[in-house]
């Protein structure tokens, strides 16, 4: 089994955090669909990241696809209850966390174009896209120790690769000041070897 995906994609990274967290032997492969001679648009037609690669050459694409996947092939450390309401709220916190992500890869791809072509409105309707969800986070986590209260689950994740990406890529955005309970949960999570070893880092892709 191998997983593709850049050493800068949060969506990538969730996956990574899962594997580890399962203990499920894998192949990392870093690519990326940008790369002239990315092996992504074979596995995947949509050309995106991250793609998880079977022994039998099956692919599985995206992120959360994969993860459920892989938190069902292996018993233990579950990261997602059966289907019932407490399911369902755990998508719906990984729901907020990729919708931050969203806003702000859609951010980012906007910066990256020139200066003239730049829709700084777009960007700040994102941005708030971002501050209102990061406050939903914040009020509904409280003063839980995890976001489910007290497992750690797949909720913790997506939210911690949500906040890490902030981290990388917009450090201008004081999410630790305006919501220091998100910070304390951060910092938890960093204490992890899955989130500790999967910090984004700059490459060429």
């Amino acid at each position: 089994m191998k997983l593709l995906g850049s050493l800068t994609s949060p969506y990538a990274r969730k996956a990574r955090v899962v594997l580890a967290e399962k203990k499920i032997d894998f192949e990392w492969i870093v690519d990326s669909p940008n790369s002239p001679d990315s092996q992504v648009p074979r596995y995947n037609p949509l050309a995106r990241i991250p793609v998880l690669v079977l022994d039998d050459d099956t692919a599985l694409f995206d992120s959360p696809v994969i993860v459920e996947y892989l938190d069902n092939l292996a018993p233990n450390n579950k990261l997602f209850p059966q289907p019932n309401r407490e399911r369902a709220e755990i998508k719906r916190w990984e729901a907020l966390a990729d919708g931050i992500l969203d806003a702000a890869v859609g951010c980012r791809m906007e910066q990256m174009r020139p200066a003239g072509e730049r829709s700084e409105s777009w960007m700040r309707r994102e941005r708030g896209v971002i501050a209102a969800a990061l406050e939903v986070m914040s009020r509904e986590l409280g003063d839980q120790p995890w976001c489910m209260g007290t497992p750690f689950t797949f909720a913790d994740i997506a939210v911690g690769c949500a906040l890490g990406y902030l981290n990388f890529r917009f450090p201008d955005i004081d999410w630790r000041g305006a919501h220091p309970n998100l910070g304390k949960l951060h910092e938890k999570l960093m204490l992890r070897t899955s989130f500790a070893e999967t910090v984004p880092k700059e490459t060429s892709f």
